[in-house]
């Protein structure tokens, strides 16, 4: 009650209240996000290993960047201090990254491991790959990233929904989102493991954005110490120094915190255009952030006066800053209001789990984008076969990857599949779209073949789609239904599925009549209300712009005739207080000749009597110009304050909140012609399946949704 009291008082002395907090909880949702644990909401990681978007591929330093801090970061992970340059082990998964997503595979961390034991070339640089890195030290390495796969901490990190950054800052309704990504449960090597990751996430999305003026989001890391020293090069720093040189660029702002001023990069952090220092404890401490405001002061062409502000920074008190803006001409010291939250301080697992518990059953239908998907747990009832059963030559067969282990006790069986490859192009003049889309279906066939084949597959990325040349050792096969076995049967599928294409497979938009604007291929509902919302700003921040030129002038205007006065009043003072002193002066001379006894009616005294009188007259003329000119004054103040509201009133106007959720929008079909269709191929398709005694089977191959 005591603490619920002082919050009150506190937050009444700053004109705050409760209603405040109920809007920002109203305006935004608010989620906890745990990797590696599922206290809060879990997070899978695993998609840092997705190949990248070709903006990425196609920007030679951008990808060599993704791939070494990716590495970096597993590496850290496996507790190996790797040096990209030198370490054989960062080598190898580098080329091993690089060979799968130049050809657009997606990789997986199982895949991952069978890459390593056997990679997809046989040089790294000049040397054959044996000389460089022998297979048995190739094993050794993959049985370190083995054993983190298949222990029990680690399965935590391949739960919840997949890390995309679109997630984290909307639902699917475009509603704002807060996510919290809390770290502290984590051992050191896995925090640096998550926060390369994330950064990566993080500076592949701004990459997919526009460039803007607006802000569109906020990135905050309470605590950046060991995540971008002076001196040291750990897997974050690369990143992070990437997002602080351009990530505001795309209207990303980067926040960051530290009460560890010394150990930080400040060259790195001269990208920072906005300071926010509170009371230092050491001269050493104060002496490296004024060598970092220098910097950045210097970077930004700025003049930065070292001793004025030493001497600021020394009469900081509690709770006081200062705010070191490198675009204005002098610093500003403030003090911090009351917090609108209480700062309970750091949140234990259990408070986490008690906030998150009632979300996480609904977590994944308040998301925005898509999910790993994987067909169901079945009982298997079914005699399988040591051999496989005999498929004509003339079909087109595969066998899928698996990408997760064989549990112990279990067997694996491979069961039949068919998979549609096709490309199709949308092209349409409205929304000025064209391109060409991958399309893949797959069908798992447990028992009798479907009516409607392609209706009821599964669509697929094709990134995902990872063969292998040959089945497993000691794999068992289920049986084939004759129909499989048909080639004729093939062909019917073709065309069938060029006509499913044709019929069910339109390339979806959003369209917004106001603004006029039609969403990009493959932008979710969230993702297109938020660009509306950014436009819509943009376009206030534009009109705000305007209007403030608008009445610039005239409250230039207005401020010079207030000046005007204000010399006046000052004036009209002095002439009033000059007469009241010449008028003193002379009835107190008048005065005193008559007191020494001079005749009272004596030629001078009469002077001086009607100099006085006259001087009487003139102070209260001069008072009466300081009474009008304070008039005049009043007027003026009074002009500028009406037109201070009148430029408020409309800028208030402008400044009405935008609610991404509540923009009026519609889907758009691009149909594709029957000309733009091509079927590449309609293939049998052998799918791993682990049986355990029991006779209970689950998939070994998890298949991303398109």
């Amino acid at each position: 009650r005591w603490t619920a009291d002082l919050w009150k008082k506190g937050l009444a002395d700053w004109q705050q209240d409760g209603d405040r907090i109920k809007r920002l909880r109203a305006a935004v949702d608010m989620a906890i996000y745990t990797p590696g644990s599922n206290a809060g909401l879990p997070i899978s990681v695993l998609k840092s290993f997705d190949a990248p978007s070709d903006a990425v591929l196609n920007d030679g330093d951008a990808f060599r960047d993704r791939i070494m801090s990716a590495v970096s970061g597993l590496l850290a992970l496996l507790k190996i201090d790797a040096d990209p340059i030198n370490s054989r082990e960062h080598i190898l998964l580098s080329n091993i990254l690089s060979n799968a997503w130049k050809e657009k595979r997606n990789l997986s961390v199982a895949s991952l491991i069978q890459a390593i034991q056997v990679p997809p070339f046989e040089k790294i640089g000049f040397l054959d790959l044996e000389t460089f890195y022998p297979s048995k030290d190739r094993l050794q390495l993959s049985m370190q990233l083995n054993n983190l796969l298949a222990s029990p901490g680690f399965e935590a990190w391949m739960q919840g929904e997949a890390l995309n950054i679109e997630n984290l800052l909307m639902t699917k309704q475009g509603k704002p989102r807060i996510s919290i990504l809390s770290i502290a449960h984590l051992s050191e090597s896995e925090r640096m493991f998550f926060v390369t990751v994330l950064l990566n996430e993080v500076l592949a999305w701004v990459r997919s954005q526009s460039g803007t003026s607006s802000l569109r989001a906020i990135l905050y890391m309470d605590e950046v110490f060991g995540y971008f020293p002076p001196t040291a090069n750990p897997p974050s720093k690369t990143p992070m120094l990437t997002l602080l040189k351009q990530a505001r660029a795309y209207g990303l702002g980067v926040v960051l915190s530290t009460q560890n001023p010394v150990d930080l990069d400040y060259k790195g952090l001269s990208n920072t255009g906005t300071w926010f220092i509170g009371r230092l404890q050491t001269e050493r401490d104060k002496a490296r952030v004024l060598d970092g405001l220098e910097s950045a002061s210097g970077s930004a062409g700025s003049q930065f006066q070292r001793q004025k502000m030493e001497a600021i920074l020394s009469d900081l008190g509690s709770r006081v800053f200062l705010l070191h803006n490198v675009h204005e001409d002098a610093p500003v010291v403030f003090h911090t209001r009351w917090a609108l939250s209480f700062l309970r301080g750091p949140l234990t697992r259990t408070q986490i789990k008690t906030l998150m518990d009632p979300r996480k059953n609904v977590s994944t239908e308040t998301t925005a984008g898509t999910t790993t998907t994987a067909p169901a747990i079945t009982t298997s009832t079914e005699q399988d076969l040591s051999q496989p059963p005999l498929i004509p030559p003339d079909i087109k067969q595969r066998i899928f990857t698996s990408s997760t282990l064989l549990p112990q006790g279990s067997r694996l069986v491979y069961r039949p599949g068919i998979i549609g490859l096709a490309k199709v192009r949308y092209a349409d003049a409205k929304s000025k779209v064209d391109l060409w889309q991958d399309v893949a279906l797959l069908t798992t066939i447990t028992g009798a073949l479907p009516e409607t084949l392609w209706e009821d597959a599964t669509p697929i990325s094709p990134g995902n789609l990872d063969y292998d040349t040959e089945p497993a050792a000691q794999a068992q096969f289920a049986e084939v239904d004759s129909v499989l076995t048909r080639k004729t049967q093939y062909t019917t599928w073709e065309k069938e599925l060029k006509t499913y294409l044709y019929q069910e497979r339109p390339l979806n938009l959003w369209y917004s009549a106001d603004p006029k604007l039609y969403s990009d291929p493959n932008e979710n509902e969230a993702a297109f209300r938020a660009r509306l919302k950014q436009l819509m700003r943009e376009e206030r921040d534009l009109q705000i712009e305007k209007l403030r030129t608008k009445y610039a002038s005239r409250f230039d205007t207005i401020k010079n005739r207030i000046r005007t006065a204000e010399e006046r009043v000052a004036r009209e003072e002095s002439q009033y207080s000059d007469k009241k002193l010449n008028t003193f002066l002379s009835i107190g001379t008048t005065l005193f000749g008559a007191l020494m006894g001079r005749k009272v009616a004596s030629a001078s005294n009469v002077q001086k009597a009607t100099t006085a009188a006259r001087n009487v007259g003139r102070a209260a003329k001069e008072h009466g110009d300081i009474g009008r000119a304070k008039e005049a004054l009043e007027i003026q103040q009074q002009k500028y304050a009406e037109l201070e509201e009148e430029f408020q009133q409309e800028l208030d106007k402008l400044e009405e909140p935008i609610h991404p959720e509540d923009l009026e929008i519609e889907e758009y079909p691009v149909r594709p012609r029957k000309s733009d269709l091509m079927v590449n191929e309609v293939a049998f398709v052998w799918l791993p399946w682990s049986v355990d005694a029991t006779g209970i089977s689950q998939p070994l191959y998890r298949l991303g949704g398109e």
